[in-house]
């Protein structure tokens, strides 16, 4: 029984697409409404948890209506090519907007003497009290004059440190205000980015069940946990890629917080149409799902309908809980994980004073190198004792990151992020391969919109209770709340009973062959 890795990987890129997608929008678009609609973090992960407000509906919906899809190229293909298209144009299109906005800030916006006079000339601003990333508040013109802020501006220009964090703790608050006041002034524009941002939004939704779908539809249930470790090592693959691409167009160097993102958001769009070209010219998914049903049937797999012939089943009493159980994890280790990468690439300029591209890209190199290992671990000692040891990974990971302010080590930051990595890799291999193995053949859509629903519930609300909290507190508090959630998903993760892969006994011959 082997894992036919190349057609997994050609399924895969479905999920690279969406994963190269979401990790431009969580680390881009928290910065355009900060730093251009001048939003409290608060209001941002409000509008950062409207994707997840929408997943909460549609990834069920849509996973159900993919299930019954009867189109001559799968029940898949269609939504996913149909969705990509849409959420490619929209995405550019929101650039677009933004530098609208940006071009109605004027000179505020830019990190030169310019931009100080601006901001000094409207004393509106120039005497409100403003509040720093770690909650003190003071007002900008008592704190310095116009001509030494000035001088702060032109050495944070030449890369002086002491200048950048004087710029970013007391200039930038002040230049968020004129942003938030512009936006005010000038609300169509704001009311134009959430519209356009919400087709967005639905376009992805729309196919992100479907996508995930495909490949319980295409593998057979001993061998999923692998499968979906290749799939994850696709989707991050595509999210180093987007990072890869924010260290070459700087957007995560403080001077170009005010940048315009046309070009990234225009190569990070051709990225996915590229990714979706590959998919459609490997991927024949009606040929895969036969091959998938004649290889289980091979191997006296249940995989298929019950006695009935209806494709569902109704789960036993333990099922349930086990299900529960496991949907109570995804959502207590998605607020504690989702609360750090929605806020980071904002918390790690501010606090840490650190670029959050290459942070982030370590955390994910550490998940590719971990993805396939943990797949084979994870088959061998069982998929509940694989998350439990990852989540205890990542809670380490986090409480300890807890610690560190600007000034500490950024290798040790780094390591932090890099076992950060392999935890959440631990987990994501295995968790929704547990869900699913409660599925029939007829409901794996359905199941993956379970999946996805208790996920993207987390994604709702935890943006929106972080950036709040650390509104009334401190930034500083982004990793405790973090470790907290992930710690609770151990509590609930240690009563499941269901949903380990059943090792298979092989009859005659097959059992000489050791290979897996």
């Amino acid at each position: 029984m082997k894992l036919n890795y190349k057609r997994t990987i050609c399924v895969g890129f479905a999920f690279f697409l969406i994963c190269a997608f979401w990790q431009a929008y969580d680390t881009i678009i928290p910065k355009i409404l900060t730093d251009k609609f001048g939003m409290a973090q608060g209001w941002s992960g409000v509008i950062m948890a409207l994707d997840n407000v929408l997943a909460l509906f549609m990834l069920p919906i849509f996973g159900a209506l993919s299930d019954k899809c009867k189109s001559r190229f799968g029940r898949r293909t269609p939504y996913i090519v149909i969705g990509t298209v849409i959420a490619v144009i929209a995405f550019v299109g929101l650039s677009f907007i933004d530098n609208a906005q940006l071009a109605k800030i004027g000179d505020a916006a830019q990190m030169s003497e310019k931009g100080v006079a601006a901001v000094y000339a409207d004393a509106e601003i120039a005497n409100a009290k403003l509040k720093t990333h770690d909650g003190e508040e003071y007002v900008i013109s008592e704190k310095f004059s116009e001509d030494e802020m000035k001088t702060v501006a032109a050495g944070a220009a030449q890369g002086d440190k002491d200048a950048l964090t004087a710029w970013d703790t007391y200039f930038v608050p002040a230049r968020q205000a004129v942003a938030a006041k512009t936006a005010a002034s000038h609300r169509s524009i704001l009311v134009l980015f959430m519209a356009v941002l919400l087709v967005t939004l639905v376009s992805m939704s729309l196919f992100r069940s479907p996508a995930v779908a495909l490949m319980p539809d295409v593998t057979i249930k001993p061998l999923r946990s692998k499968a979906n470790a290749v799939i994850n090592l696709m989707g991050t693959f595509g999210g180093i890629l987007v990072l890869l691409l924010g260290i070459v167009f700087g957007t995560g160097k403080a001077k170009n917080a005010m940048m315009s993102y046309t070009l990234f958001f225009t190569v990070i769009a051709a990225i996915m149409v590229l990714a979706l070209v590959i998919f459609l010219l490997t991927v024949r998914e009606m040929k895969f799902v036969e091959d998938m049903e004649a290889e289980s049937k091979r191997y006296g797999i249940d995989n298929g309908e019950d006695d009935d012939g209806s494709g569902s089943r109704k789960l036993s009493k333990g099922e349930r809980i086990s299900l529960l159980l496991i949907l109570a994890s995804v959502v207590l280790w998605f607020f504690g994980y989702n609360a750090v990468t929605s806020k980071y690439s904002v918390y790690a300029g501010k606090v840490l004073n650190l670029d959050y591209n290459k942070t982030l890209m370590i955390a994910n190199a550490a998940a590719i190198v971990s993805y396939l290992p943990v797949g084979f671990i994870s088959s061998k000692i069982g998929r509940k004792k694989a998350i439990l040891a990852g989540i205890v990974i990542l809670a380490t990971a986090f409480g300890v990151a807890a610690f560190l302010r600007e000034g500490s080590s950024a290798i040790l930051m780094n390591v932090l992020f890099a076992l950060a990595g392999i935890g959440w890799a631990t987990i994501n291999v295995n968790s929704f391969p547990m869900v699913v193995e409660l599925a029939k053949g007829g409901n794996v859509g359905k199941y993956t919109g379970y999946y996805y629903t208790a996920s993207m519930a987390a994604q709702v609300l935890t943006p929106i209770f972080s950036g709040f909290l650390m509104d009334a507190t401190s930034l500083r508090i982004l990793f405790p709340y973090a470790t907290a959630f992930v710690i609770l998903a151990f509590v609930t993760m240690i009563f499941v009973k269901h949903g380990d892969s059943k090792p298979i006994m092989k009859k005659g011959l097959e059992a000489l062959d050791v290979d897996d």
